[in-house]
């Protein structure tokens, strides 16, 4: 941009000129606004979808990566109404009296027939989301399967960089399918309701095996009944300890073993033992080398998980496939190809 080189008027303030450091320095030493700022900046652009932007986006991130690492991720899931947005609120704020930093990452689902998401968590969090130790992102799920957006953990190493040392992922809480949060986060929450179910509806739920924690959340409306549930849910962890993840077995007393904690996030009870039973499961886990191992794996995984997708944006930008896609798929509807032989075809012409 070229400067204004016209000669002052008299009586009139001249427009100073504001040069911006790059993003990276603002993100790691910004003030606490212009970190801020910058945050939700570089954020924006890894979710962006111009070739541009990713090419910027993965240089920025590139440069971020040295900076990350020292935070604790914490996963947090469950059905819809089971209170994710007031528990996290809490938790913040309990953690911020501790000295920590928190960043809050919160998915919206996206709708199905317009595209558009509410991205309203953080209304919910009108205490948290005000202070300045905190930084609460909402994102849209924009269709990817799992419970969190495309660039979840593309944030999550922002919010790292910049200095928040707990980071915390809330899901879409669609019912039993929200694992993807499992597999980029130390510790995987799960939130129940007290009249969630008998054991063995505990059992068939998919994302029980993956919990490190269990917690039964608004247990001051209904104490029985959170407590029946915490009974019926123990039992089932136990259940499936015994037969289910190696890691999860009973007898190994060097490693952690998952656990059902009574909470009411509302009245802020409960919070303290929280994040006891979370500080018990770091220092195990970090002692015998699991928690380091797990982000290992979580690494190899998102790295397939992009090449995945990059593979499957290149195949629909591929010139002989798009010249094709649409007949192909035509005869599909039509009844005339078998969707199987039309995906051979298709990927034959994208060799």
């Amino acid at each position: 941009m070229t400067a204004d080189r016209s000669e002052p008027v008299e009586g009139f303030a001249q427009p100073r000129q504001v040069v911006e450091a790059p993003l990276l320095e603002r993100v790691l030493h910004g003030t606490p606004t212009v970190q801020r700022r910058a945050m939700a900046k570089a954020i924006t652009l890894l979710e962006s979808t111009r070739v541009d932007h990713r090419a910027q986006g993965d240089e920025l991130l590139t440069a971020l990566l040295p900076h990350t690492g020292q935070s604790f991720r914490l996963g947090i899931s469950g059905v819809p109404g089971v209170g994710k947005s007031t528990f996290i609120e809490a938790l913040g704020l309990y953690l911020i009296g501790l000295g920590h930093r928190v960043a809050v990452l919160t998915i919206d689902p996206s709708s199905t027939v317009s595209g558009g998401s509410i991205l309203g968590d953080k209304t919910r969090m009108e205490h948290l989301s005000v202070h300045e130790k905190a930084y609460i992102r909402p994102s849209p799920s924009s269709g990817t399967l799992g419970g969190v957006a495309e660039k979840t953990r593309e944030a999550m190493l922002v919010c790292e960089a910049a200095g928040y040392d707990i980071v915390m992922v809330e899901t879409v809480g669609v019912g039993q399918s929200e694992t993807a949060v499992a597999n980029m986060t130390d510790m995987f929450v799960l939130l129940q309701l007290p009249n969630a179910g008998d054991d063995l509806q505990a059992i068939k739920k998919g994302v029980m095996e993956l919990a490190d924690l269990v917690v039964i959340n608004k247990a001051d409306i209904d104490p029985d009944a959170a407590t029946r549930a915490r009974a019926q849910i123990t039992s089932s962890l136990r259940l499936l300890g015994l037969h289910g993840r190696s890691e999860h077995a009973h007898h190994d007393e060097g490693i952690w073993h998952p656990q059902v904690i009574e909470i009411s996030a509302l009245h802020n009870r409960g919070v303290d033992s929280f994040w006891r039973e979370v500080t018990h499961y770091q220092t195990l886990q970090t002692a015998n080398g699991r928690l380091a191992v797990r982000r290992q794996q979580q690494a190899s995984a998102w790295m397939w998980e992009r090449i995945d997708a990059g593979l499957k944006q290149r195949f629909r930008e591929h010139p002989q496939i798009r010249a094709r896609l649409n007949d192909t798929t035509r005869r599909v509807l039509a009844g005339e190809l078998p969707a199987s032989t039309a995906a051979r075809q298709l990927l034959e012409w994208f060799d």
